[in-house]
């Protein structure tokens, strides 16, 4: 069973939908025991970064996430999801769950360009990973974001994106995937890189 954490976040369901489609049984929980027993583990939404941490903090999920990713087995974080991952968001000078060495940048003011990045946009594969087996390099995925992710460790870095500036996309470490861009909204490419993470 795969287990969406629920820390009553918005498209928790569209990932459901996507996983049932896919034919994945999967629960959208709260609850540790069941989140410690699954096989696997997504963390997605959107959202900011203090309202998240808030959420997870008032339901010990932020205990229960650092326990799932002790145990080794697979987690996938989505948009919001990656985000917290690292120690620290700009947005409203966040604490978050510290997973990831690095922090989390606004995009900086830019004339051509609109914050919230809203649409689908192209990422470049720098890192072969089996998330990625069979997707196109590059292919498109649909974003939305404000805030994107700067790892410390470069060598965690899988995917890179350009709006504005280049910037990390997608990460991987240790039994850890994550990606700023939604997987569920992605189509054919998205359904694939989730069904890839599934059979991890």
């Amino acid at each position: 069973m795969i287990a969406i954490i629920d820390y009553k976040a918005g498209n928790l369901t569209s990932v459901s939908r996507a996983l049932d489609h896919l034919g994945y049984e999967n629960q959208i929980t709260d609850e540790t025991k069941t989140i410690l027993n699954a096989e696997r583990v997504i963390f997605p939404g959107v959202g900011a970064a203090k309202a998240t941490m808030e959420n997870l903090q008032d339901r010990s999920l932020d205990d229960v996430l650092l326990k799932f990713y002790n145990t080794g087995k697979p987690m996938l974080g989505i948009c919001i999801g990656i985000q917290i991952l690292f120690e620290h968001s700009e947005e409203e000078d966040t604490r978050c769950l510290g997973l990831l060495s690095g922090h989390v940048k606004k995009y900086p003011a830019h004339n051509r360009l609109k914050v919230p990045q809203i649409g689908w946009n192209e990422v470049r594969q720098v890192r072969q990973h089996q998330i990625f087996e069979g997707i196109p390099n590059p292919a498109h995925f649909y974003f939305v974001n404000s805030y994107f992710p700067v790892p410390n460790n470069a060598e965690t870095i899988i995917g890179k994106t350009t709006y504005g500036l280049e910037f990390c996309s997608a990460i991987s470490h240790n039994n850890l995937i994550a990606t700023q861009f939604h997987l569920e909204k992605s189509g054919r490419v998205g359904l694939k890189m989730l069904d890839n993470f599934l059979k991890m």
